[in-house]
Formats: C-alpha cells, sequence, structure tokens
C-alpha cells in the first residue's frame, strides 16, 4: 500500500548570496529568513507540514510562485532530505519533475533509458525492449543514439517524458513541464498520461492550471511560504484560491 506521510516537515536552503551586514540585518527581519545551528543565514523552504495522503488519492499542489510546491515534490523523491520533522513514502517511486533528473548528459538516449531499466532490476532483454518502446514513442529518430546534451529542449522533454511513463510506479510525482511538449506531442500523449495516472497508487502533482487540478485531481494541498493553508476537496481550496485572486 502506498503513503505518503509527512509529521513536521521542514527543510531549510543555505543563503549564499548575503554580503553586506545592512542587507543581513534587513533580511533577518523576514520571517522566512533565519540563522540555523551553524551560523549561516538559511531560508526555510518548507516549514512544519503535517498531512498524509494514501492509495487512490489524487493531490494537486497548488499556490503562487515560491510557495513550495517543486520543492516539495523534489523532497518527495528523495532530492531534498528534510532538516526537521519525518517524512515517510511508501510505494516505487516515478518522478516527471527535472527534465534531466537522473540523466547522464554524455549518454545517448539509449544508454540512458538502459540505465534506467537496469536500476529498476530489469533484465538485459527487458531493457533493450524498454529501449525500443522508449524510442518509438519519443520519435527522437536517429538522436536516440547520440549524446543527450545535443538535445534540443522539446527534444528532452519528449525523451523524459517516455522515459517516466515507460514504467507504473506506485506514487506518480509530477511537475508542470510534462505540459510543456508541443502540441502534437501532447496529443500523443494524452492516452499515456491518462493510464500512467490510472495505475499509480498515489499521484501529486505541482501546478498553477487549475483546468488540470480539476480533471484529474480529489485533493488540492495550498501552499504559501513553504506552509500548508488549505488542504481539502479541489473545489473548496481552488474556490479560496480564485476568490483571493
Amino acid at each position: 500500500m502506498a503513503v505518503i506521510e509527512a509529521r513536521g516537515l521542514s527543510l531549510d536552503f543555505p543563503y549564499y548570496h548575503i554580503g553586506a551586514r545592512s542587507l543581513k540585518k534587513r533580511l533577518m527581519g523576514r520571517s522566512r529568513l533565519h540563522k540555523d545551528p551553524s551560523n549561516r543565514i538559511v531560508v526555510t523552504a518548507l516549514r512544519d507540514l503535517n498531512f498524509r495522503i494514501g492509495t487512490g488519492e489524487r493531490v494537486a499542489l497548488v499556490g503562487p510562485n515560491g510557495a513550495g510546491k517543486t520543492t516539495l515534490l523534489r523532497t518527495f523523491a528523495g532530492v531534498y532530505e528534510p532538516v526537521a520533522g519525518s517524512l515517510t513514502v511508501t510505494g516505487q517511486i516515478g518522478a516527471l519533475i527535472d527534465v534531466a533528473a537522473g540523466m547522464d548528459l554524455d549518454s545517448t538516449g539509449r544508454e540512458n533509458v538502459r540505465l534506467r531499466g537496469l536500476y529498476r532490476g530489469l533484465t538485459d532483454a527487458e531493457c533493450d525492449l524498454l529501449a525500443e518502446e522508449v524510442a518509438e514513442f519519443a520519435a527522437l529518430g536517429d538522436f536516440f543514439d547520440v549524446p543527450i546534451r545535443t538535445f534540443s529542449a522539446g527534444m528532452s522533454v519528449r525523451l523524459a517524458f517516455a522515459m517516466a511513463t515507460a514504467l507504473q510506479p506506485q506514487v506518480l510525482l509530477m511537475d508542470e513541464w510534462f505540459l510543456a511538449g508541443d502540441a502534437a506531442f501532447m496529443a500523443r500523449a494524452e492516452e499515456r498520461l491518462a493510464r500512467l495516472v490510472g495505475g499509480a497508487d498515489i499521484m501529486v502533482v505541482a501546478t498553477h492550471d487549475y483546468a488540470v487540478v480539476r480533471r484529474w485531481c480529489n485533493r488540492a494541498i495550498r501552499l504559501e511560504g513553504g506552509t500548508v493553508v488549505a488542504d481539502g476537496p479541489v473545489e473548496a481550496v481552488l474556490a479560496d484560491l480564485e476568490a483571493t485572486g
């Protein structure tokens, strides 16, 4: 059974670019900046989050830019480690968060797919089949066998999407970059995405697009300043957001 549970979850980032003493003094008055036990100035990205997401839930993370939506997704994925509290994620994770996440830019598309398959415990034969399936869907042609650092942004999105959706996860994490493909590609991706969302035990998506929230989700968590300010049914949370502009 897949579960995501946060208890007092907090995350800080060191703030390295504060130089002048007067600027430090001025900024330290803001609620998200403080000193950690090592006397470094840090910005609080997430603060004292408490929630539980269970099997069958499709959760939207909503809120303004800088609210902490993508940071929270990356924390779920294990990219960031909390500085306080605890986070439990049970279930195999599939993440559509960062186009380049987990990719070796000096390796080819095919090599990256094989590495992903081996990491997931597939055999060599299964990795070969996976690579062919990804190649067909991403439609990269000969570029599938050249280093991905040569890819355009659109090609990188197509490869990342194809890789991330080729294997069904129990916990699906998505940032809104997955909507950044060209229209023709996204039309082809629609059925694949619906299958992936439907097959996941848990889905969490960070987005500003309320149409996406209403279509895919049954719960919304609203973040502001790294804290949860609302958590409940989609329409209730979005109604308050839309009312406040």
